[in-house]
């Protein structure tokens, strides 16, 4: 009787999962996922890629983090190949950017717009990755890892393809960000909060974590590696020598 009611349980919840994760879950994925691909887009256009390489840069950015997501959990095939929506939104917003962004004076007078894309994307994916990971019965630890990595994924295969340091390893609080967003929903999930609630307070928390970052300049300590100066006096001893016939 005790098992029976447990399998009863646990339907219900894999129910209501299914029921969330087909309606909020998949517009905030769909969101994150246009989002990231408008940073994906006008990274592209301020490389001076062609059409098609503002396209793959755009599919790129928006789906690594949420195909790599899906893999981990088994929820395979992923979403990004297997719904012809995500494919749709991606393309959608690299034809945005690519056609509206030369002609726009004030986008291109933005010098941030790359950033804001990507906090948003960044939001979106980690507390869109966090709860499709706790609807798969993660530990909650691992889906706020899961989460983080969900958000960081397409901004380094991003940065990657037009051979930059990936923003995650170099700029101001970015994984950190993502972390804080999908530690409130795993929190909310644990306390048996809403869901939709607590994945709109974990994106604006992470939202603004980053964007804070980037404006006060926050990052995490960095090695300090010293600097060598050249010997004056050897280096004159050697000139001497190269004059002398």
């Amino acid at each position: 009787m005790i098992q029976s009611s447990a399998n009863q349980e646990a339907l219900n919840a894999l129910a209501e999962f299914k029921a969330y994760a087909a309606s909020t879950l998949l517009v905030l994925d769909l969101a994150g996922t246009f989002v990231f691909a408008l940073s994906g887009g006008v990274a592209g256009v301020k490389e001076r890629l062609d059409l098609f390489g503002v396209l793959v840069l755009s599919f790129a950015a928006a789906s690594a983090g949420g195909i790599m997501r899906d893999l981990l959990i088994g929820a395979v095939p992923p979403s990004a190949i297997s719904d012809w929506r995500y494919l749709a939104v991606s393309l959608l917003a690299g034809l945005v950017v690519f056609f509206w962004y030369p002609i726009s004076e004030r986008l291109r007078n933005l010098s941030n717009h790359v950033l804001v894309f990507d906090a948003a994307g960044l939001a979106l994916f980690a507390v869109v990755g966090t709860q499709k990971a706790l609807g798969y019965n993660l530990n909650p630890v691992m889906a706020a890892l899961l989460g983080m990595l969900t958000g960081i994924g397409g901004g380094m295969l991003r940065d990657m393809l037009i051979v930059q340091v990936p923003t995650v390893l170099r700029a101001e609080l970015y994984a950190v960000a993502a972390l804080a967003g999908a530690v409130v929903v795993v929190v909310g999930h644990v306390l048996n909060f809403p869901p939709t609630a607590m994945a709109i307070a974990g994106a604006l928390l992470c939202f603004g974590i980053r964007l804070i970052a980037i404006w006060r300049g926050w990052r995490l300590p960095v090695a300090g590696l010293p600097r060598f100066k050249p010997d004056s006096d050897a280096s004159d001893e050697q000139e001497d020598k190269r004059r002398k016939p």
